[in-house]
């Protein structure tokens, strides 16, 4: 080793005594040329000039024999000897440098002769030996090539080594990687103890430079090879065209058919020609198949299947036979607020709208007369094969009541019905399935002012009714409830009569004046100026009182009182009778003719002086 390192010192001292030569022959040859080119600076530090080719021969030959123990680059070294604890690694440096053999724990075959990357750990120990790492620099060149394999995203291999929280630790050029259990493959693994222990290949997704963190995936590769697998396949494909797969995933709103290679969705509605409320009804998992190509999209890879066009559509098959007014049984399969779809063969469906449900005009929601599931008759109303719409009924199936309307509800008959529905200007009451009339809102009552039928009546009750007018034509009955009763305002017209006088309390004071009530019926009102009392002041809420009517009209069921008339008219007839009082006694006060002559004849005697 030493002879080898003296060799190399006499071939540099060789070349250097022989580049440091001066270069006097073109002085003497030409003299011009020597001035023009001499090098003026290095000859005033006292440097001879040396020729650019021996120097570069020079440097070539220190570069090739010697490494520069400064540098922290990783250098390829060979093993030159070996014992039983180091091994000595020859890197063309001044001495020969050791690693103990514990850093090639993973190559025990390690021999005199091979070539490992080696980093200059420390230039010289205490006893001037060369230390050498092989260790940190196979750390070094790991990253380096796990850089380059994320960079160009090629496949590298790595050992699975144990489990971890999430996933696994991988081994990838000796530096522990993290495997996401998300990561392993495209479908979800349930027990990751199948991985340890197996080299797989993986591609490096995701490094943290700052704290040395790796993040691979094997999952990566095998989604490239399907994209792959997918576009060929697609590349492929025709609309209509027929191929067999194997249903993979059952959702709610669809299946998902492998094609071999790439996936397919056959959209729920696509399964079956009839309505299903899920796709488990149609198929099963791992369930060979043959569905139809409907449409694929090139870019995204998605490809829409069909299974229910395999089969003729039901509306071709339907009988020619079949026409408007037939009879149809089937089933219900849907209920809307507007009505309900019969399905009276596979696949064909007829509406039932809700107005032809009942003969009713009262519409009512659909629930109220049919339940999904629920096998009905119906007659078809319209059909029409070119657009595969068909409309049914099922009051058709019962006589219209309003046929014979003006034997059952003639003018003036008397009836009972229930109240259905409300409206801010009357009621609607059912006489019978499908007959309805109306009570205005000003025939609920003779006596009481309604403002909202709400306040008379409520939803189900039974009335009485009369048939007060009736159009055949629009299917209209108009009805009353006060008419089953007779008008009390009639006999009320002589009782309250006006000039009648009546006792009664003040029951609300409003700014117009007070309202009374004398009955159930009678509510009069009594203008502020008539609340007067005798002494000056007004009548209070609740205070009784003699009040005369001085209004009273029975066909707008007004009536105005007064308490002020009362007294008022007691005054009146006090100044009558004081008046006529008065009278009487100027009367007696008067002379009779013959009192007269008497005092006359008394007075003419006076002065005749007879007295």
């Amino acid at each position: 080793m030493a002879d080898k390192a003296q060799q190399t010192e006499e071939q540099v001292q060789e070349v250097t005594q022989e580049v440091a030569k001066p270069e006097v022959s073109l002085k003497e040859s030409n003299p011009e040329k020597f001035l023009a080119e001499f090098d003026w600076e290095n000859y005033e530090e006292g440097i001879d000039p040396i020729d650019d080719g021996k120097l570069a021969e020079f440097e070539k030959l220190v570069a090739q024999n010697f490494v520069d123990t400064l540098d922290n680059e990783v250098v390829v070294g060979t093993v030159a000897h070996m014992t039983d604890r180091d091994a000595i690694i020859d890197i063309n440096a001044k001495s020969e440098g050791v690693i103990s053999l514990n850093e090639f724990r993973y190559n025990p075959d390690l021999k005199v002769g091979d070539k490992v990357d080696v980093l200059i750990d420390v230039r010289e120990d205490a006893t001037g030996q060369l230390v050498l790492s092989h260790r940190k620099a196979r750390t070094i060149k790991a990253w380096e090539r796990v850089n380059v394999a994320h960079d160009e995203g090629t496949v590298v291999t790595g050992f699975v080594k144990c489990r971890t929280k999430g996933g696994m630790i991988v081994d990838v050029f000796g530096i522990e990687a993290f495997l996401p259990g998300s990561q392993i493959d495209v479908k979800p693994i349930r027990d990751y103890d199948l991985y340890v222990g197996k080299t797989m290949e993986f591609k490096v997704v995701k490094i943290n430079q700052e704290f040395k963190n790796v993040v691979v995936s094997h999952k990566a590769l095998i989604e490239a090879d399907i994209e792959e697998q997918k576009r060929e396949i697609i590349g492929q494909l025709e609309k209509g065209q027929v191929l067999e797969g194997v249903v993979k995933n059952i959702t709610s709103y669809g299946v998902f058919v492998d094609l071999g290679g790439v996936d397919g969705l056959v959209h729920i509605t696509d399964l079956s020609w009839s309505r299903i409320n899920h796709p488990n009804e149609i198929v099963e998992l791992d369930q060979k198949l043959n569905v139809v190509i409907l449409d694929f999209d090139e870019d995204k890879t998605r490809i829409q299947l069909g299974l229910k066009q395999l089969k003729a559509h039901p509306w071709d098959a339907l009988g020619e036979e079949l026409k408007v007014g037939d009879r149809v049984k089937g089933k219900v399969v849907v209920i809307a607020d507007y009505g309900a779809f019969i399905e009276v063969a596979e696949g064909v469906e007829g509406l039932i709208h809700v107005s032809e449900m009942s003969w009713s005009t009262h519409l009512r929601s659909a629930q109220d007369f049919v339940n999904v599931g629920d096998e009905v008759e119906a007659e078809i109303l319209t059909l029409d094969r070119e657009e595969r719409k068909m409309s049914l009924g099922i009051k058709q199936l019962t006589p219209d009541p309003w046929t014979d309307i003006t034997s059952k509800y003639p003018v003036g008959s008397k009836h009972s019905g229930i109240v259905r529905n409300f409206t801010n200007f009357g009621v609607f009451v059912e006489m019978e399935e499908g007959i309805d009339g109306l009570i205005y809102i000003s025939d609920l009552s003779w006596t009481k002012k309604v403002k909202h039928p709400s306040e008379f009546t409520n939803i189900g009750d039974n009335l009485e009714v009369i048939v007060l007018e009736l159009d055949v034509e629009g299917r209209k009955l108009s009805l009353g409830h006060k008419q089953t009763t007779e008008n009390p305002w009639d006999k009320y017209e002589d009782e309250f009569a006006v000039g009648s006088k009546h006792n009664a309390s003040i029951d609300e004071v409003v700014e117009k004046g007070a309202v009374i009530h004398f009955n159930d019926d009678i509510t009069a009102f009594v203008p502020k100026r008539h609340m007067v009392k005798e002494d000056g002041s007004s009548l209070k809420k609740g205070e009784e009182a003699e009040f005369q009517i001085i209004e009273f009209n029975k066909d707008f069921k007004k009536v105005v009182a007064s308490h002020m008339t009362i007294h008022r008219e007691e005054e009146a007839n006090i100044v009558k009778q004081a008046a006529r009082k008065a009278a009487k006694q100027a009367e007696e006060a008067k002379p009779t003719l013959g009192d007269a002559n008497a005092k006359l004849q008394e007075l003419k005697d006076k002065m005749d002086g007879k007295k």
